[in-house]
């Protein structure tokens, strides 16, 4: 019988980015195993391989690179809930902006922010680029894991 922690490694198409999945998937593109007597996300498992020390009950794992079926343990981190929500890779599918957190009302760009539960409204600007910088410097002063906003535009 050949060993689990092999046969998860032999799923995995390692390069100098990231690491892909190449087992079952699910819709969303997170590689999906079996693993210790369950069914379980890909990345967390490798994860948890890496940091064995480490207990993730209760958190997420977050993919710092934001590809789904990504299992390079370099690129993931355990984090909370709220803090891989911060982390979001952009706006909504139907996003009038396409930029997270700016839409257009009718007349001006809209800028908002969703924190604790909560929708913190930036302003109002006359143009899509003046709201977008609002609500990216809102989202560093507020949030504690969103590289994105810091990575030089």
């Amino acid at each position: 019988m050949t060993d689990p922690i092999e046969r998860f490694w032999n799923k995995v198409q390692k390069s100098d980015g990231c690491w892909l999945w190449t087992g079952a998937k699910t819709r969303g593109g997170y590689g999906n195993c079996y693993f210790g007597g369950r069914y379980m996300r890909a990345h967390r498992v490798s994860f948890t391989l890496a940091n064995p020390d480490t207990d993730i009950a209760g958190l997420d794992v977050d993919h710092r690179c934001h590809i789904p079926a990504c299992v390079r343990p370099e690129h993931l981190r355990a984090i909370t809930h709220k803090q891989n929500q911060e982390h979001r890779s952009g706006a909504q599918r139907n996003s009038s902006s396409g930029i997270q957190g700016v839409r257009w009302d009718g007349r001006r760009w809209l800028a908002r922010v969703k924190h604790h539960g909560r929708t913190i409204y930036v302003g109002k600007f006359s143009t899509k680029e003046a709201a977008a910088e609002a609500v990216r410097s809102m989202r560093i002063e507020l949030f504690t894991h969103n590289d994105k906003d810091y990575e030089v535009a």
